[in-house]
């Protein structure tokens, strides 16, 4: 098994995060050649996949300094959140704020597209497909055992490693802070015969969270439910579906007319980011979130632009534990938040309507609905 030793900084995970720390250590000074992004999927399979994903303001203005933006994206000028069944509603506008969109829903594959063009430019070193294996630390540097198929094992010594390829809950390692969510999400692309432009709908229903993002002349589909309501809700053929969302979601969108294929997985929280003297983990291998506030890869796009910058200046153990001490206030309260949201939403019950009414009063009072918007734009600054 060869070994190869030409790496300051290794990156485990070329999508959306790991790429954009790549760009951004370049761009601020480290040496292309010296950076290595490391994947078990070629660029070509990643761009390939149709997701869609939620990108707040504030990611953007890190793609647009990675100059990854502008991406095809639809943007959101107003978030409609709702309690069915209950009094109370909160809509969040984007007027409010002086910016051109609270957030975007756009194509996770043109994401990865349009960064990857971005890191071939810069001249980033790039490993794919190849599958860490393992790693082994020792004083100096981390050694990684990588497959890369028919060429066999191979070996790669990096002074850091960045794990950021964190993968679906059900298949994570269990990390400090764990809860099953015993939730499914379904996702899908959804037609309507009165969709309302670039307003985006959050609707908590007994089941969970109801999320409704609009994408072109359709709406990204997030439905959480329990896994048992999952499966029947997938064996169901379309216009059976269609009915079924009807009733949970509510008329304010007309009738839904059409939708694409159906996917499901498990939902969860997996926080509490591992991490040594010379590895650290960002985005969704620090931390796997319930998708109900949409801050999954928010969360890791900021991880990646602070990483950056200590990096930048100084590659070593100390930055990796200064990043740590920086991000754990956003971290910590965006995982508080999601958690609150995911949990105090579901089900029914007395408290059920306190919750609808403490939206109404969020809608009411000025001040408690931008600090929610600054803190879905932006995370805590």
């Amino acid at each position: 098994m060869n070994t190869i030793d030409n790496l300051d900084i290794a990156i485990c995970g070329a999508g959306p995060v790991g790429m954009a720390l790549a760009a951004l250590l370049v761009q601020q000074g480290a040496a292309p050649q010296r950076v290595g992004l490391l994947d078990a999927k070629t660029l070509a399979q990643a761009s390939d996949d149709p997701r869609s994903i939620a990108l707040s303001h504030g990611s953007r203005q890190i793609l647009e300094r990675i100059g990854a933006w502008p991406i095809a994206a639809t943007g959101i000028e107003q978030i409609h959140v709702s309690r069915r069944g209950r009094f109370g509603r909160s809509l969040i506008d984007r007027a409010e704020h002086g910016v051109e969109a609270l957030g975007y829903v756009a194509c996770y594959g043109a994401v990865v597209t349009a960064l990857g063009a971005v890191c071939a430019q810069l001249g980033v070193a790039t490993l794919r497909p190849a599958l860490v294996r393992g790693a082994a630390e020792d004083g100096d540097a981390v050694t990684l055992t990588l497959d890369e198929g028919a060429a066999g094992p191979r070996a790669l010594r990096a002074a850091l490693v960045v794990q950021a390829e964190g993968g679906l809950f059900g298949d994570q390692q269990e990390r400090a802070v764990r809860r099953d969510y015993r939730q499914s999400a379904i996702i899908a692309q959804i037609q309507v015969s009165a969709m309302q432009a670039r307003r985006a709908f959050e609707r908590f229903t007994d089941d969970g969270p109801l999320a409704l993002l609009p994408q072109g002349d359709s709406y990204a589909l997030v439905w959480c439910v329990p896994p048992a309501r999952a499966a029947q809700l997938l064996a169901l053929d379309d216009a059976a579906f269609l009915a079924q969302l009807g009733l949970a979601f509510g008329g304010r969108l007309g009738r839904f007319t059409a939708t694409s294929a159906r996917f499901a997985y498990p939902l969860g929280l997996n926080a509490g980011p591992a991490a040594s003297a010379r590895s650290v983990a960002i985005g969704n291998a620090a931390q796997t979130l319930h998708p109900v506030a949409g801050q999954g890869m928010n969360l890791g796009l900021r991880d990646a632009a602070v990483l950056a910058r200590l990096l930048a200046r100084d590659a070593s153990p100390a930055a990796l534990a200064q990043f740590a001490a920086q991000r754990q206030p956003d971290r910590d309260l965006t995982v508080r938040l999601t958690d609150t949201m995911a949990r105090a939403f579901t089900g029914g019950g007395p408290l059920q309507t306190l919750l609808g009414a403490s939206l109404g009063l969020i809608d009411a009072v000025g001040p408690a609905r931008r600090l929610l918007a600054e803190l879905m734009m932006y995370g805590r600054r």
